[in-house]
């Protein structure tokens, strides 16, 4: 398990980016659950945002991807809208100690 971040580091309805041995991260901390996906667009397999931190849509109801505007559900990864439909983004398996937040790759 490697450290990704504090649990606190992340506000409630936002995301953030991180990259752990090459791996690209994305977490978004939504109705007070984490939830920790590879930032890779199932569809291309080019990373989800284009300004780092910025995956969620308008409203912060869904994940997105910015290259082809495809939405997935934040407490699936599953896509419901755009080219990748009935796909989902890779979930990361990660644990929560007190605040820290470890990820397993």
């Amino acid at each position: 398990m490697q450290f990704l971040c504090k649990f606190s580091d992340i506000e409630e309805g936002c995301a953030k980016g991180f990259e752990i041995e090459g791996t690209r991260l994305l977490a978004v901390k939504y109705r007070g659950e984490l939830y920790v996906y590879e930032n890779s667009c199932p569809h291309r397999s080019i990373p989800l945002e284009w300004q780092p931190d910025q995956f969620l849509d308008y409203d912060k109801t869904f994940i997105q991807c910015a290259t082809h505007g495809a939405l997935f559900k934040i407490d699936s990864g599953e896509c419901i809208s755009g080219p990748c439909v009935e796909d989902r983004l890779n979930s990361v398996t990660f644990t929560r100690e007190g605040e820290d937040i470890l990820v397993e790759l």
